[in-house]
């Protein structure tokens, strides 16, 4: 029921849907662990083979085809049930469940979870974990380090967690919400794919608690999440980097401006350097948080400013703006929006560097397979496009960069070195205990 098999791990968020992809033209066995497979078959056959973590080799197979007469030992293809919830629109809101105070718990608002995951957090006096594109970061309750602080002790002393939205940015929150022998109650999401990735113990329409819980627990987390924002904001500062980007772009955000934000590590930057605003003067912030590809991320963030009134800002990397380069090739008689562009150029793919595949032992094959170096010119790619570009190299340049727009769309192209990434993240994660 909530999309995931008893003993296995979460799958990542920008995982497509496999299973059945080719409909009737191929037999298809889902593997959720590593399995030996034996005979041909006389239809195409199609191999769901779901990885889990690590994700780098080990010494043993991950798959062994033996050739044989026999049958094929393979589980049973998987039965599909519907996914999609649609609701009649006379149909009455839902009578909300009651939550009993006692656990210690926190709220987790993903992608698209709105004011609810603010307004629950807020009458129960818990912390409110909630990411950039969520629509619930405002108010005294979001945390703006929740992300590091589930790395820390605070993060043992959690007992329910209640879910909105959809959640896709990080691991700790992932394996958080897989932890065994924790209380996850779900408020059910909207959309197309409603199911959760990961063991729910009860899913609600809406939810409300009566009374608000003792302030101490809260304020554990208030305490943890200063102390920790102000070493965040001091390793931004110490050079023109990734955090003092997102940071300064932030910034630059008004009350009622939207933000469109890339995959990779320019979400991820902007989830730690975003900080909570007042109720009322909310930022949106959107993402193409599907697939978590890199895939028209210009043309999104053209669409989306085409229907605001005012400037737009967006925030990508290297990799994804060239990757949609050409969604900045509109032809004359196109409506041109306020839109400014702030690309991360490090010249390359730096969000490997902090996974497995950055580790040192795999120095000599991770920068031709992961970090994908490129020597675009990102200044002479514009000119063609007749776009104005911006090179910054330093927080005041950007700052007065984001201060000073031309107007229609504009690129400002901030560059940093990717070369300390991997420490760099190993300290931000350090603070969680420091």
């Amino acid at each position: 029921r909530h999309g995931m098999l008893p003993g296995t791990d979460p799958p990542a968020n920008q995982t497509t849907d496999q299973v059945d992809i080719f409909g009737g033209a191929a037999d298809c066995y889902d593997l959720s662990a590593p399995r030996g497979i034996a005979a041909p078959t006389t239809r195409p056959l199609h191999l769901n083979v779901q990885f889990t973590e690590p994700l780098t080799p080990d010494t043993s197979p991950a798959l062994t085809v033996v050739p044989s007469a026999g049958p094929i030992l393979v589980p049973a293809p998987v039965e599909r049930g519907s996914a999609l919830r649609v609701a009649p629109e006379s149909e009455p809101g839902p009578e909300p469940a009651m939550l009993a105070h006692g656990p210690r718990t926190v709220v987790v608002a993903g992608d698209d979870s709105g004011p609810p995951a603010r307004q629950l957090a807020e009458a129960a006096h818990w912390p409110l974990l909630a990411e950039p594109t969520s629509g619930s970061r405002t108010g005294e309750h979001a945390i703006r380090s929740y992300r590091i602080l589930l790395g820390g002790p605070l993060a043992d002393q959690i007992e329910r967690v209640v879910v909105f939205g959809h959640p896709t940015i990080s691991r700790p929150v992932s394996r958080l919400l897989s932890r065994p022998g924790l209380e996850v109650i779900s408020v059910a999401p909207t959309g197309r794919w409603p199911l959760r990735p990961h063991p729910v113990t009860a899913e609600h329409d809406a939810v409300r608690v009566v009374g608000p819980e003792s302030e101490h627990w809260l304020q554990q987390w208030r305490e943890e999440d200063v102390r920790v924002s102000a070493g965040l904001d001091e390793i931004a500062a110490e050079t023109f980097g990734p955090y003092a980007v997102a940071a300064a772009v932030s910034a630059a955000l008004e009350p009622g401006m939207l933000l469109v934000v890339g995959a990779s590590n320019p979400i991820r930057d902007l989830d730690l350097m975003h900080g909570r605003f007042p109720v009322g003067q909310r930022r949106k912030v959107i993402a193409n948080r599907g697939l978590s590809g890199i895939d028209g991320t210009i043309s999104t963030a053209i669409g989306a400013a085409l229907t605001r009134r005012g400037r737009t800002l967006a925030l990508l990397g290297d990799l994804t703006f060239l990757h949609d380069l050409n969604g900045l090739l509109l032809g004359p008689a196109e409506q041109r929006p306020d839109l400014t562009l702030v690309v991360v150029n490090d010249g390359g793919g730096s969000i490997f560097s902090v996974l497995e595949q950055g580790a040192p032992e795999y120095a000599d094959s991770f920068e031709r397979i992961f970090a994908t170096p490129h020597s675009a010119d990102l200044a002479g790619l514009c000119a063609a496009l007749g776009v104005p570009h911006w090179r910054v190299e330093s927080d005041a340049e950007l700052r007065h960069a984001l201060a000073s727009p031309n107007g229609g769309i504009e690129v400002i192209e901030a560059q940093v070195s990717r070369a300390d990434r991997r420490d760099l993240d190993a300290r931000v994660r350090a603070l969680a205990t420091d």
